[in-house]
């Protein structure tokens, strides 16, 4: 199955909003090299995407999340990995931070952040930080200009 996306609302281009949004995607999107793991980021992405909820996004980084070596079954239910024994410690600290994050819940984001510490040096939480800002840029600029999946 194919699936191509409309845009329902607007063009972002009229503003060059994607060219924006690909500089950033340049340093920390699904095919940018960091020191993070690969498939921890992608995990993250998907969630982001998951939570906001963006058809586009979603489609976009399960596909990435099976080509970066992620079985079907974490994917199917990485919305309920505080339920599963499949996610690692650090991968579960990273989630829990990248959930706080995309709903900027002060009530736990800085014990998130904190949290993050046991698992990761300074420039992976950067990197981690970055890889949540950007999705929650493009699930959110998706949504705007209502990137509909229509299937050819």
């Amino acid at each position: 199955m194919t699936v191509n996306f409309e845009n329902t609302r607007f063009d972002p281009d009229l503003i060059e909003f994607h060219g924006i949004a690909k500089q950033m995607a340049a340093s920390v999107g699904y095919t940018a090299d960091m020191s993070i793991d690969a498939q921890l980021a992608q995990l993250l992405r998907l969630r982001v995407a998951q939570m906001n909820p963006c058809s586009y996004c979603l489609i976009l980084h399960t596909k990435a999340a099976q080509e970066r070596g992620i079985g079907l079954e974490k994917v199917a239910h990485l919305a309920s990995w505080r339920e599963s024994t499949m996610f690692s410690d650090a991968e579960r600290c990273a989630l829990a931070y990248a959930e706080a994050l995309t709903a900027y819940d002060l009530t736990v984001f800085p014990a998130r952040h904190a949290a993050l510490t046991t698992h990761f040096d300074q420039t992976a939480i950067a990197e981690i930080a970055a890889v949540v800002i950007n999705m929650n840029l493009w699930t959110r600029l998706k949504l705007a200009q209502g990137a509909v999946p229509v299937e050819v």
